[in-house]
């Protein structure tokens, strides 16, 4: 009863306010007030906030949550143990077995065919000076006045 009293009234005072706001020439923001202030309104309607509220003074319900995360902290402390291990022994068998055995016979070849693989890069010219190399970044460098 009283919870059903409370959203009641947030809803009476959401709509409140909202009349205001639309008062005030802020129509948008004045519907976007109302639409939350009838949320509260419709879960008393629906029957939901009476569920909650006998769900949360249970302590049969409250027990079930418990066990409900003792189960969540057993899988995941399982998970944990079984990720520091290696797996599962059969997975570890399986993938010592994966080891030794060759995979993919052809793998040797290019996997696009011949011809695709990449060509040598031609080499530099030997007569040419370091300098040169460096030529047009010595150009930048007096551009910039450095």
């Amino acid at each position: 009863m009283i919870p059903e009293t409370v959203c009641s009234a947030v809803a009476a005072a959401g709509l409140g306010i909202a009349a205001v706001t639309a008062y005030r020439k802020k129509f948008l923001a004045a519907a976007r007030i109302a639409a939350y202030a009838l949320v509260p309104l419709g879960l008393v309607m629906t029957g939901v906030v009476g569920w909650i509220a006998d769900t949360a003074f249970s302590p049969t319900a409250w027990a079930g949550f418990g066990v409900l995360g003792v189960a969540w902290a057993l899988f995941a402390g399982t998970r944990a143990v079984e990720r520091r291990r290696g797996g599962t022994r059969a997975e570890r068998k399986q993938a010592r077995g994966a080891q030794s055995g060759v995979v993919a016979p052809a793998a040797s070849e290019p996997a696009l065919g011949p011809g695709t693989g990449r060509t040598a890069r031609p080499a530099p010219a030997r007569g040419a000076e370091p300098a040169d190399d460096f030529s047009d970044i010595e150009a930048i460098l007096k551009k910039h006045g450095i």
